[in-house]
């Protein structure tokens, strides 16, 4: 299912006001967790800049296996417990996915202004550390999809590793002046990824989450298929 997500500007990257905000809970969590960490690759989801987005389709979650599986019948899934699972694609299926799906992949641009849906906090529920219940990713709870939508009725946006149609470059290096993807050879921008680790078991899998996190393509994506809006009078 897919929802209308319309355009519109923002300001795309981790901003002074956010740094502020997660050296606050860094400050409040400092006998038990440090953000130092991350704070120091920070600089990759850098400098801050206006994007302007036009109107697209973007996929409501993730590509379940089941999903996964109309397109390309003969997909595996090592990680999958259930055709609800959220599809977790390794090197070995990449391509042939990629290549069976009639859609196409979001930009960085697109995926981050879908995320944070008008919100310019950390996540768009704010600026507070997520509840364990919002990166979980099993589907077929639809209580639970519809719990962990944002204001353009995306769900589980930061939850899984998802793929983008950029190539990878830290600090934004030659990113277009619109919201298009960046091209070229190297593995692919991934965005989120809070709920592919195990759940609060102190690594700040939270941090994921982030409408900025930002990382380089590694083992596994999941993938939210966008799409560009129907022309008028198309079917």
């Amino acid at each position: 299912m897919f929802r209308e997500v319309p355009g519109g500007a923002f300001r795309m990257g981790l901003s002074d006001e956010e740094l502020d905000a997660l050296r606050a809970i860094d400050e409040a969590e400092a006998s038990d967790e440090s953000l130092e960490h991350f704070l120091a690759a920070a600089g990759l989801m850098r400098p801050v800049r206006e994007v302007r987005v036009e109107p697209f389709l973007l996929a409501r979650h993730p590509l379940t296996v089941a999903q996964t599986r109309h397109w390309l019948p003969d997909y595996e899934d090592d990680f999958a417990e259930s055709g609800d699972t959220v599809a977790r694609v390794t090197d070995d299926h990449l391509n042939a996915v990629l290549a069976a799906l009639p859609f196409r992949l979001p930009s960085e641009a697109e995926w981050e202004y879908a995320a944070r849906a008008g919100t310019t906090t950390l996540t768009f529920r704010g600026n507070e550390i997520p509840d364990e219940d919002e990166i979980l990713l099993a589907f077929a709870d639809e209580k639970r999809v519809a719990a962990s939508e944002n204001a353009f009725g995306l769900s589980a946006m930061g939850c899984a590793n998802e793929m983008c149609a950029d190539v990878w470059t830290p600090n934004f290096e030659d990113a277009p002046s619109d919201a298009g993807p960046r091209t070229g050879d190297g593995p692919r921008a991934v965005r989120g990824g809070g709920g592919d680790l195990s759940a609060w078991q102190g690594c700040d899998e939270w941090l994921l989450m982030l409408s900025a996190f930002r990382a380089e393509y590694d083992m596994f994506t999941a993938i939210r298929p966008a799409a560009p809006l129907p022309v008028t009078g198309d079917s």
